[in-house]
């Protein structure tokens, strides 16, 4: 990022050393053009650079100049540093460098862990070639495609121009502009398959709209009344919101809330077993019968006839 490499390249600097433009170059693991780029930068932002020529010569800043810290409040420092930690769960390149400079210089010792924010979930990690992948795309403006299915099953080919990577509601998606649609969508991570890079191509980044608050379910909402037998509770209260949730006298609870049609909200339910009941409305209840008359033909059969080849 060119931010911290700034502030990396300023605090070199200010520890007094006489740099030359190749050593900050290898240092900083940037190119020599990118160094004198970003002198010219910090001199544009009123940082007295200048350059000695000869033997013994090199890049440095006028004497007696410091970096003022009181700019920021004692707290505003804290946040900073913080912010940093929790940036690191994102996989950001060369934050631990710039938490450990950014601590030197406010005179602070390396910010406490007092917050953690792991997004990777217990079962494996966040895909990191797609999460940089699609950080590439966001920060470059290229495009990308993919194969995206929705909540109802349905496969679709997309192009977007991607312009936010969000996390929301326990899973990551990223918003953009869609050109199927021509308007702006969201997508959840998981449901896309065969992300690639639209090489050559390049966007002018929309404005984007706030994120939707039904970010993973779609418009065509309907209203559901459900109730949870008391040795499911733990999980209930793990994937409802606490205002939705009516405990009961008999330990059980009543969980209103809103799902789309189709196939998902049968298929989640079916996942709590018998310990889920749905009080309404009556077609997602047939829906339900239905698919468990299914599963339970498909056990009748004696696993010996089948053949596993």
């Amino acid at each position: 990022m060119q931010s911290g490499r700034l502030f990396r390249l300023l605090y070199l600097l200010l520890e007094g050393e006489n740099w030359t433009v190749r050593r900050l170059s290898e240092r900083l693991e940037a190119s020599e053009r990118t160094i004198r780029r970003d002198l010219d930068a910090l001199s544009a932002a009123g940082i007295p650079v200048y350059t000695v020529q000869g033997r013994g010569g090199g890049v440095r800043l006028l004497p007696g100049f410091v970096l003022d810290r009181s700019l920021l409040s004692g707290q505003e420092q804290d946040t900073i540093l913080y912010g940093l930690q929790t940036l690191h769960a994102t996989g950001m390149d060369a934050t631990d460098d710039l938490l450990r400079e950014l601590s030197r210089l406010f005179r602070r010792e390396t910010a406490k862990r007092w917050i953690d924010a792991d997004f990777s979930p217990w079962n494996g990690g966040i895909d990191r070639a797609l999460f940089d992948l699609l950080r590439e795309a966001i920060l470059h403006h290229i495009p990308i495609s993919f194969d995206y299915y929705s909540a109802e099953g349905e496969a679709t080919s997309r192009t977007i121009e991607p312009v936010r990577l969000s996390f929301k509601g326990m899973a990551w998606y990223i918003q953009g502009w869609c050109r199927l649609r021509e308007d702006f969508r969201t997508f959840k991570l998981n449901r896309m398959d065969d992300v690639e890079l639209v090489q050559g191509e390049h966007f002018t980044p929309r404005e984007l709209p706030p994120l939707p608050d039904q970010i993973a379910l779609g418009t065509n909402m309907t209203s559901v009344v459900v109730r949870f037998a008391p040795e499911i509770a733990y999980r209930v209260y793990d994937e409802f919101d606490r205002a939705r949730i009516a405990p009961q006298p008999d330990g059980s609870l009543i969980v209103h809330t809103d799902w789309p049609p189709g196939l998902w909200g049968v298929s989640y339910l079916l996942s709590y077993g018998s310990t889920a009941e749905v009080i309404r409305p009556e077609e997602l209840r047939h829906a339900l019968a239905q698919e468990a008359k299914k599963i339970a033909a498909q056990y009748a059969h004696d696993k010996e006839n089948i053949d596993f080849r």
